[in-house]
């Protein structure tokens, strides 16, 4: 099933999101910049992409590293994974961080991150002074084993 999201480009120069296969979850996301931008090991540098989006109401947009960049050149999104919320109309903008010992050059157009547009439930928070037991409890951090 495909879902209809508006783009528009903040940036003549910009890359519309493209998806790698026929069964990619993940849309590439592309660098849009006039120069080339390195960073340096352990910094973070936030990278447009020249684009604006409407995600339709009740979806998100979930931002993941691209595995290939972030496993050969050590670049990945800063925050791990970056929410797109459906009334946000600003810049994509991704703050890739360099986890590798070297400098890594971007350049325009080079794809830097992979958007997934995924459904999601709303909440509504019931306090309460207990809880069901269940049979892990409060077992956290590893509690359920390593293998």
């Amino acid at each position: 099933m495909k879902q209809q999201v508006k783009v528009k480009k903040l940036n003549d120069k910009a890359i519309l999101p493209t998806y790698g296969s026929k069964y990619s979850a993940g849309s590439d996301l592309y660098a849009c910049m006039d120069a080339p931008v390195e960073i340096f090991p352990g910094e973070t540098v936030l990278v447009k992409t020249g684009l604006a989006m409407a995600i339709p109401e009740g979806y998100a947009g979930l931002i993941y590293a691209r595995s290939g960049l972030a496993t050969k050149k050590g670049l990945a999104p800063a925050n791990k994974v970056g929410v797109i919320d459906a009334d946000y109309r600003g810049e994509i903008m991704v703050p890739l961080h360099n986890h590798s010992r070297v400098a890594v050059t971007v350049e325009h157009g080079e794809r830097i991150a992979q958007m997934v547009i995924t459904p999601f439930l709303t909440a509504e928070y019931l306090l309460t002074d207990e809880l069901d037991e269940t049979e892990r409890g409060e077992g956290g951090f590893g509690s359920t084993g390593t293998k």
